[in-house]
């Protein structure tokens, strides 16, 4: 297959800060295996969850062209996923929430394209091209979900982070990382989940994308549809999940009817869940989406919103009612009477007016920060922004006049007016100065030994979100991770195992001859006497043969596999039932 992914216009219009995150995918690197593993958990997946999963799962495997014999290719998945508007993206493991969430917004499925081992088959806590592939991408073939998830990667990204949600995301992805790959010593992983944990306990209030997360891991990975009664799957971690799948429909798992109160239920990614959301249909969950927005900083600015970008430590941005934009990392905020009257930021700041940087005024005109008094003139009832041509004139605010400016909570900014620049309505947004002092009481805020004063114009701050107004403001605003996710190691038992896979494959395919399956079972029980997988799909093979005794001595070993490897034993009578107890996929 052909490893490169085909160019989607959806993937052009990608900014550069997310294209790093962007791998190829080397199709040549999965083995059979990975081959074996993915036929086995969509075979079963398909099996039961036609029955259990939404009507949506079954339609979308068809529409998204995800084939159950084969892993499938990103250049399959974005010509096919180009009709229906979206596109895909191979990541290493997990990425930045924020960045996730904004290739959600371009309407782009970002999957994980390594798989997990076979040790691992029913349930990874990393994330893989199982439930990346097999679980988001056919739900997205429904239209209303598919704008859903749009939508929820639009407000997501814009979520404000406080500075532990990243050191939980590195511990987390750090942790998936150490359970996935084989071998790692036991006490390493116990000493990744006791970072975990201590994080969880020592987490505070939680931020915007903590709880956004919350409402996405319910939903979108663990939702459930219908009613408390009857609930059918459409998140991605249970439609990818054999083991799980099963598990959430059983009354041990408790099912609690979807609301806004899902943004303060944690979660544990390392366990199997005790509780599942169930949404009547998928056009609440917009409903829950919107109402948890209208409580974000994004919608409600102010005071607060600020402070939640100072806590966050992060770049982000706020929005004054005349439509400018400041985008930096916001380091203080004065505030008098519950209202902001300064904000600065520290470190390179643009300056932008709906999503496009104003001229002159990105990070290279403010590379060490920004300051602006925020609100009106004291004793004024009109705001600079609402003031007419004559009105500015009466009061000297205009070019080449030096005027002083008191506001409200005692800024005063005093200087000589070089020049304003206006929004589309007319509007003043930004007024700027030469032989400028800004001053709080007797604390000096700017100084002309500094250079010209920019002035914001904005009688409050209406929004305040994370990240940058204008994605070309800043290079690389999301960092990518410094672990990287750890590959099977090659020996020459596991390089055997592999060629025997791949003959029982090529049988499958007929271009081998069934006759080697004699020999491949015994060499498989001769050198591999722990697998349990292949013998498996021998026994798949063997069924509509003739060879009847081959096919009893795998049934024995596979018996005996069963006492030996409990742990494994419902796997494959669950292999066995595909093959004996019900039609053939």
């Amino acid at each position: 297959m052909n490893a490169n992914i085909e160019t989607n216009p959806l993937l052009e219009r990608l900014p550069k800060h997310l294209k790093q995150f962007i791998k190829p995918q080397d199709y040549g690197d999965y083995t059979p295996i990975n081959q074996a593993v993915w036929r086995y958990v969509m075979r079963k997946n398909v099996d039961y969850l036609s029955r259990v999963a939404h009507h949506s799962y079954l339609d979308g495997l068809k529409k998204t062209g995800i084939e159950i014999d084969s892993i499938p290719s990103m250049y399959g998945m974005n010509r096919i996923l180009t009709e229906i508007g979206w596109a895909a993206v191979a990541v290493d493991g997990f990425i930045p929430p924020n960045a996730f969430m904004e290739f959600q917004a371009y309407n782009v499925l970002v999957i994980a394209s390594d798989i997990r081992q076979l040790e691992h088959i029913e349930y990874t806590p990393a994330p893989d091209i199982i439930h990346e592939g097999a679980g988001h991408a056919p739900i997205i073939a429904n239209p209303e979900y598919a704008e859903y998830l749009r939508r929820f990667g639009e407000i997501g990204c814009k979520a404000i982070s406080s500075h532990k949600d990243y050191q939980m995301y590195e511990a987390i992805r750090l942790l998936s990382i150490l359970k996935e790959a084989e071998d790692t010593p036991q006490e390493k992983i116990d000493e990744a989940e006791k970072a975990v944990a201590d994080l969880q306990n020592n987490m505070g209030e939680l931020s915007e994308m903590a709880q956004i997360r919350n409402l996405h891991w319910w939903t979108v990975e663990y939702g459930l549809i219908g009613t408390v009664e009857n609930p059918k799957i459409y998140g991605a971690g249970l439609l990818s999940s054999i083991g799980e799948s099963a598990w959430c429909m059983t009354d041990n798992v408790k099912k609690i009817p979807y609301n806004i109160s899902a943004a303060n239920q944690n979660f544990d990614i390392t366990q199997l869940q005790p509780q599942l959301f169930v949404t009547p249909n998928f056009s609440y969950l917009s409903l829950v989406l919107e109402e948890f927005a209208n409580k974000m900083a994004l919608r409600t600015g102010g005071l607060s919103g600020i402070q939640k970008l100072i806590h966050s430590n992060a770049l982000g941005t706020i929005e004054l009612s005349t439509g400018l934009q400041i985008s930096g990392v916001f380091t203080n905020v004065l505030e008098d009477e519950g209202k902001p009257i300064y904000i600065q930021t520290t470190g390179k700041t643009a300056l932008s007016y709906r999503e496009k940087e104003l001229v002159g005024h990105g990070t290279l005109t403010h590379p060490h920060g920004f300051g602006s008094p925020i609100g009106k003139l004291k004793g004024f009832n009109l705001a600079i922004e609402d003031m007419s041509p004559k009105d500015l004139q009466a009061y000297s605010i205009v070019e080449n006049e030096t005027v002083r400016l008191e506001f409200e909570g005692d800024i005063i900014v005093e200087g000589e007016i070089i020049t304003g620049s206006r929004n589309l309505h007319g509007e003043i947004i930004l007024i700027s100065f030469r032989n400028c002092t800004v001053t709080h009481g007797e604390t000096i805020l700017f100084e002309p030994e500094w250079g010209n004063y920019d002035m914001a114009i904005g009688k409050k701050v209406v929004s305040a979100f994370s990240g940058p107004a204008d994605v070309n403001s800043f290079d690389l605003i999301n960092t990518v991770p410094k672990t990287t996710t750890i590959k099977a190691q090659h020996t020459a038992e596991r390089d055997d195992l592999e060629i025997l896979y791949q003959t029982v494959r090529l049988t499958r395919e007929n271009k081998s001859a069934t006759t080697e399956l004699n020999t491949v079972f015994h060499k498989l029980k001769e050198n591999h006497p722990n697998d349990w997988l292949l013998s498996v799909e021998i026994a798949e093979l063997l069924k509509n043969s003739n060879k009847d005794q081959l096919l009893q001595e795998v049934l024995v070993h596979l018996d005996q596999l069963k006492v030996k490897r409990p742990e494994v034993a419902h796997l494959i009578a669950g292999g066995l039932d595909l093959i004996f107890d019900k039609e053939a996929v």
